[in-house]
């Protein structure tokens, strides 16, 4: 792994992190990005490693659905009753948040892991109510980008009147690719 050498350290001030060295702007500043320098590899493989254990990506889940058969985990809608009717995740079950202390033991199957979904990245409802599930003793984790990221990537998904499917945006997900490979 290389360390970013600066082009000019001239009036950097920041303090980088053992074996970092802070790059500065044409304008002496600290570099905003390594302004404050990189985790070290063994905290940043933890933090990242612990991350991936609380979320679960939109196209996994989709793709874990799409299999057929148990996926192993069930899906939660944690929005209220209009957004459920607006569109979900085929198959998941609706309890928005503030009924999971009252219904999750009647809904939910408690050696079942719960993936969690609000309506987007700017929306922390899939956060409480993965919160809520965790404080009851529930496995959970978070799908990352919510019911919008389900949409925008062209995953089917159900409404009052039906089944309906967008395009998938091209910013979200590569046109004629069944994934994005990363």
């Amino acid at each position: 792994m290389s360390t970013p050498t600066p082009t000019s350290t001239k009036g950097a001030t920041a303090t980088p992190a053992v074996g970092v060295t802070a790059t500065a702007t044409a304008t002496g500043a600290p570099n905003p990005v390594l302004r404050v320098a990189p985790a070290p590899p063994a905290a940043a493989a933890a933090y990242f490693g612990g991350s991936l254990a609380f979320h679960a990506d939109v196209s996994y889940v989709a793709t874990a659905l799409a299999a057929g058969g148990d996926p192993g985990f069930v899906v939660l809608d944690s929005r209220s009753t209009q957004s459920w009717d607006q569109g979900h995740v085929p198959g998941a079950v609706h309890l928005p948040t503030a009924l999971i202390p009252g219904r999750a033991e009647q809904l939910l199957d408690r050696s079942v892991p719960v993936v969690t979904y609000c309506w987007g990245p700017g929306c922390n409802g899939a956060t409480r109510a993965a919160l809520a599930l965790a404080e009851l003793g529930f496995q959970v984790k978070e799908m990352l980008g919510g019911f919008e990221y389900w949409v925008r990537e062209g995953f089917a998904f159900e409404t009052r009147e039906g089944r309906v499917r967008r395009p998938a945006d091209p910013l979200t997900a590569p046109e004629d690719a069944d994934d994005c490979g990363c």
